[in-house]
């Protein structure tokens, strides 16, 4: 559903890693720390992490944001990461000798990662829009839409104050 939207939207771009060799677990956990921040932020954070799971999902970042440049034109300093999901795949299983000639089963899980930037510049049409607006409507406007999930809450949390 994910990239089905993401496909046809212009402000959208996508990268998706399947099969990446580590656990579901690992990967949420640096994966919720990135969800909605910038792009520029978003690769200093990976940079900076302890995790081994930093380095896959800095390299899809960095592919979505080269498919975002390339194919559809967009600006790098102006996508934020729209969407980030992790989700199960398959476990690599592999068997290790043991003694007396039995074998021990080693799995490997496996995860695919989906990562969805969006150009933020409609957002900064959007901000000068409602900063022409009177205050009530605006606030009532942009808190609706963050109840929705379809704004960045960090860029507009400054005009509702």
């Amino acid at each position: 559903m994910i990239l089905k939207n993401a496909r046809h939207r212009r402000d959208q771009t996508y990268a998706l890693g399947q099969y990446v060799p580590m656990s579901v677990h690992k990967a949420r956990r640096v994966i919720d720390q990135i969800r909605k921040r910038s792009y520029e932020e978003t690769l200093i954070m990976l940079e900076l992490m302890p995790y081994r799971a930093c380095y896959p999902i800095f390299k899809l970042i960095r592919s979505a944001a080269a498919n975002a440049s390339h194919n559809k034109g967009l600006n790098k300093a102006t996508l934020f990461i729209f969407k980030a999901e992790v989700n199960k795949g398959t476990n690599m299983k592999k068997l290790k000798p043991r003694a007396r000639g039995r074998s021990y089963l080693i799995k490997r899980p496996t995860c695919h990662i989906t990562i969805v930037l969006k150009d933020i510049s409609f957002y900064f049409e959007f901000k000068k829009f409602i900063y022409n607006l009177p205050r009530p409507t605006a606030q009532k406007i942009i808190r609706d839409l963050i109840v929705l999930d379809r704004l960045p809450v960090d860029l507009i949390r400054a005009g509702l104050e």
